[in-house]
């Protein structure tokens, strides 16, 4: 670990219309970045840097090219990015966690809403939503899988521990948990048999609370050939 590692401090002078102009670069940086209070969305073109990155209350984070830690990633509101979201120790953000891509975290992963990628979504711990938490290919934790909402993921979902959602569980693969599986776990309003339902291909692991129900694999449709 570097004790020595510089941290660059982003106040609202260096972020003008929401885009970072600081001096800085940030990209492949053997430096930290802390980002100040309330200053809502700040922009990056890419974010990489060796140490961690941190916005305080009020202030979200977002790089269309990724955005990547050597530590932890947290913001007191979101983190989004147009590629992937990665970090060695834990991601959480106040409110959403979304990348085009994947989000993978050495530790945990948590968000105050939703988190959602275009690929996989993996954790070396646990992975918590105050939403929902969606996936293009599999979702795996180490740990547990909470979400205040369904999770959906388009291959398997694999939790070390137990997986508790609001609504529904779909997948379309494998479900496989160590510990029991409740879905439709809701306390703000009256559940029904969608949020009850756990849809996969296959079950490794006993659903506590919910529908099982195993379905075909639903490969994705062949693109068919233009007509000469």
């Amino acid at each position: 670990m570097n004790t020595e590692r510089k941290t660059v401090k982003i106040t609202a002078a260096q972020v003008e219309v929401g885009k970072y102009i600081g001096a800085e670069i940030l990209v492949d940086a053997d430096v930290n970045v802390e980002i100040a209070a309330n200053l809502g969305w700040v922009r990056f073109d890419r974010l990489r840097v060796s140490g961690y990155i941190f916005a305080e209350a009020g202030s979200g984070i977002e790089a269309g090219g990724g955005i990547e830690a050597g530590t932890g990633i947290e913001a007191g509101s979101g983190i989004e990015a147009g590629s992937g979201i990665e970090a060695d120790w834990g991601i959480e953000a106040g409110s959403g966690i979304e990348a085009g891509w994947g989000i993978k975290a050495g530790e945990g992963i948590e968000a105050g809403s939703g988190i959602e990628a275009g690929w996989g979504i993996e954790a070396g711990w646990g992975i918590k939503a105050g939403w929902g938490i969606e996936a293009g290919s599999g979702i795996k934790a180490g740990w547990g899988i909470k979400a205040g909402g369904g999770i959906k993921a388009g291959d398997g979902i694999e939790a070390g521990t137990g997986i508790e959602a609001g609504s529904g569980i779909s997948c379309n693969r494998t479900l496989k948990a160590r510990f029991p599986i409740f879905a439709g776990i809701c306390w703000w309003r009256e559940t029904t048999e969608t949020d009850r339902l756990v849809s996969c291909t296959r079950c490794e692991g006993k659903v506590a609370h919910g529908t099982l129900v195993e379905t075909e694999v639903i490969e994705p449709k062949a693109t068919e050939e233009k007509a000469a």
